[in-house]
This record gives structure tokens, sequence and C-alpha cells, in this order.
């Protein structure tokens, strides 16, 4: 079962990184999930100093990385970018990083932007950083169902 405390969610993009936080409870319970941040800075660097500046204020106890995959679960092009991205993370911050499948969590982002009727500035400034959040409560949910399972059959 994972660790009580923060977890940070990354979505993983060439020109931004969305950033979400949530706080996992004892037992694998959700507590708390909203998005956080966007890394808006083109250089490596800048942007581990970012997520360094992030780590080092809510010292999370795991990292969570969106893994983009097609619609049929095989990898393409961005899904070895994440993987490269998440072992930089492991490298960096010694911490664990887990991979999520994030299929389709930026146009659910930007579909739930757009119900709550933001302009498509508006909504392009906060995508990143929702479609994080959606990775983060996917994560969540996963390890609930687990957390419900192991109970019932402890």
């Amino acid at each position: 079962m994972p660790e009580a405390g923060s977890v940070l969610a990354f979505d993983f993009g060439t020109k931004r990184i969305g950033i979400a936080i949530g706080t996992q409870l004892d037992g694998g319970r959700a507590a708390s999930a909203r998005p956080l941040a966007t890394v808006d800075a083109e250089s490596s660097d800048a942007r581990f100093a970012a997520i360094g500046a992030l780590i080092a204020d809510w010292q999370p106890v795991r990292l969570l990385v969106g893994r983009p995959l097609n619609d049929d679960g095989t990898p393409h092009e961005m899904t070895a970018r994440c993987e490269r991205f998440a072992n930089q993370l492991r490298g960096r911050f010694r911490l664990p990083v887990d991979e999520v499948d994030e299929r389709f969590s930026s146009t659910e982002a930007d579909a739930g932007l757009r119900e709550r009727g933001l302009s498509w500035r508006e909504r392009k400034a906060r995508v990143d950083a929702e479609a994080a959040l959606i990775i983060l409560q996917s994560w969540f949910d996963s390890h609930d169902q687990t957390a419900a399972r192991a109970h019932a059959t402890a």
C-alpha cells in the first residue's frame, strides 16, 4: 500500500508540464486533490528547477507521471519521452515514481474547462494542470479499489 502523504502528478508535454497535488491517507484513500501549477519553461534546467522548488515545498512521498498511449494501448513517440521524464524524476529526486495511463486526460480536461465556461485562452493556461489532476485522480481511484479489495479479503 502506498505511503500516506502528498503526491505530485505530472502531465508532461514538450512545451508545458501540468502539475497537480493530492494527499494520500493511510489505507490508500485520497483525501484531496487539486491542480497546482503549470511549468511553462523551455529549458530542461528551468523545468527541473521549478519542479525541485515544488518538491521542496510540498515534500511528496510519491510522484506520478502520465504515460500517453494510443487508443489501442500501444506506445507512441510521446510515450518514450514521458518514460524518460519519469526516469529523470527518479534520478534527481530519489522518490518513487509511478507511470499512469493518461489516455484522453488532456481532452477530458479541456472538455471540463469548456463546460465551466472558460474561454480558449483560459483553457489553454489551465488544461495541463487539469490533465495532471485527472492523472492523479485516476491513480487514487485505482488505489482506493485495491485497498477496498484487500480489506474485503482480510
